[in-house]
């Protein structure tokens, strides 16, 4: 445990986590660390980008239509040459490879996760 300190409920509350559905992904090659550009549709909450770090497993094209579950609301973060504007959220595995946290059933752009 890296934290033994805990979280507050009313702390866990202000993060917003939501379903979005991958619309589009690309190649990063201007990331420090191999990544890709992803736009992420969220519903009411909007399209945002991210910068994911997901190479090891995914390629881009089976990424598209996929939902994911990711931050929303903290503040946007410049990588290279892009404002990413959301976390998207994955287990890392023993050789630092990411595998994205998701829903086992479609669900609306949007859903709050809690």
């Amino acid at each position: 445990m890296t934290n033994d300190l805990p979280l507050k409920w009313e702390e866990f509350q202000r993060v917003e986590m939501r379903v979005g559905t991958v619309i589009s992904a690309e190649e990063f090659p201007e990331a420090r660390n191999s990544a890709y550009k992803l736009h992420i549709d969220f519903g009411p909450w909007g399209i945002k980008r991210s910068s994911a770090q997901i190479t090891d497993l995914y390629h881009p094209q089976e990424l598209i239509g996929k939902q994911v579950i990711a931050v929303v609301n903290f503040a946007p973060k410049q990588i290279a040459n892009m404002r990413s504007e959301c976390l998207v959220l994955g287990a890392v595995g023993m050789n630092s490879e990411v595998s994205l946290l998701s829903v086992d059933r479609v669900v609306e752009n949007g859903t709050r996760i809690g």
